[in-house]
């Protein structure tokens, strides 16, 4: 991954925690963390990759991000000084899950 792309996903990163902390509201006791930000090399799509505390909350909070997400594109959109602007598209990040699954998995044998 080139210099320039990683400095992408850094910028877009902090920008979209800063959107996700000030501006979109998840009911109480719900944490939403930012795990990894991947821009494509055209910089076209940029996925985001959140994990969500309780884990039971995963569905909830996917339907509040795709509900929310032109409102977060276009805060998004305003605090980059760059084209193209890529289009936001959010994922689960499955590795903390995986690894409770694995650890698990260890702890009964």
């Amino acid at each position: 991954m080139s210099q320039r792309i990683e400095k992408i996903n850094q910028v877009i990163k902090k920008n979209i925690n800063d959107i996700l902390t000030q501006d979109l509201s998840l009911k109480e006791g719900v944490f939403v963390t930012i795990a990894k930000v991947d821009t494509t090399p055209d910089l076209r799509y940029t996925r985001i990759f959140v994990s969500v505390f309780p884990e039971a909350d995963i569905n909830y909070v996917l339907k509040t991000l795709q509900k929310e997400i032109s409102k977060i594109q276009g805060k998004l959109n305003k605090k980059l000084y760059m084209k193209p602007l890529p289009k936001v598209e959010f994922k689960i990040d499955m590795t903390e899950i995986e690894a409770d699954k694995i650890e698990k998995l260890l702890k009964e044998i």
